[in-house]
């Protein structure tokens, strides 16, 4: 099978030069995203809000690739404040409570200060 590369839209990938979601073979990786509504290039104060537009960012690039969330293997969070994660937790659960994949979570710094969730996906595509 050929690499796929799928894009949100986002100015970031052409600028930066990557993709939101490269499909190779049964996989399906996405990078990195964050809560900004790529429409309106805008991005909400309030980190469950975030975590809800970058869930939806991400699940439009997963059915791009013909999956969904409950494909999802492993995640990746991203969070700058500690006390933003436990807010998101009702946030994940409604995401990927069916998938319940392999996951892990860091408190690093993002790009700019108004992201305050960042989540990697990879999924695995059905047969």
């Amino acid at each position: 099978m050929t690499r796929i590369r799928i894009s949100s839209g986002s100015r970031f990938e052409e600028e930066i030069g990557y993709s939101r979601a490269v499909i190779d073979g049964d996989h399906v990786w996405v990078s990195g995203t964050t809560g900004y509504d790529y429409a309106a290039m805008t991005i909400a104060e309030d980190v469950v809000a975030q975590a809800r537009q970058t869930f939806e960012n991400i699940a439009a690039a997963l059915a791009q690739a013909g999956c969904s969330l409950d494909d999802v293997v492993r995640v990746l969070f991203i969070v700058p404040r500690r006390e933003d994660w436990e807010p998101c937790w009702p946030v994940v659960k409604q995401y990927l409570g069916n998938a319940r994949p392999a996951s892990t979570l860091i408190h690093a710094g993002l790009q700019t200060d108004a992201m305050r969730i960042e989540i990697e996906v990879t999924a695995r595509r059905p047969a």
